[in-house]
């Protein structure tokens, strides 16, 4: 099934701590580690990719740290994530690299255009979703639509609000 790995899990976990302390100056990942339980020498290994593609900024001295070039609005997590895990590939024929005619089945596969949808829509939702959606989020709420605010910009996507039935017991 669909599964981030620990390197896409914390590497959000990374950024979304540098939303946190936006504006407020540099961030050590010593820190980061110390206040979301992350082991320290793995930080220090994701913050290398994100720097390099420029999700974060480094500041080298005794005050230094990381932080967020722009403001967490404008950074998604499918720009994180697609940094860190690569590009949403479900099956082969989904994937960026995948050469037309490669698959035997091809054209007859009746499963085909349902990974596509998957995929389109994971793109979809991770790309809306920006780190200050993230910080403002209320967590899991079954029964709840999840949907980011920002996702009901999306060309075609009406967010409508789900009636709050009765609490089921166990009882």
């Amino acid at each position: 099934m669909l599964k981030i790995s620990s390197r896409g899990h914390y590497g959000l976990r990374l950024m979304t701590s540098l939303a946190g302390a936006y504006g407020k100056g540099p961030m050590s990942l010593t820190e980061v580690a110390r206040v979301d339980a992350m082991p320290l020498p793995y930080l220090e290994q994701l913050v290398v990719p994100l720097r390099k593609a420029g999700l974060v900024l480094g500041t080298r001295g005794l005050h230094g740290g990381y932080t967020l070039p722009r403001d967490p609005k404008e950074i998604t997590a499918g720009a994180i994530l697609r940094v860190l895990e690569g590009p949403v590939s479900l099956v082969d024929c989904t994937a960026l690299d995948y050469l037309p005619g490669a698959c035997e089945r091809e054209g007859e596969c009746l499963t085909s255009g349902l990974w596509h949808r998957i995929k389109v829509t994971v793109e979809a939702i991770l790309n809306a979703t920006t780190l200050d959606d993230l910080l403002h989020d209320p967590g899991f709420q079954p029964g709840v639509v999840q949907l980011p605010a920002s996702f009901a910009s999306l060309p075609g996507v009406r967010v409508v609000a789900v009636p709050q039935g009765p609490a089921v017991s166990g009882e």
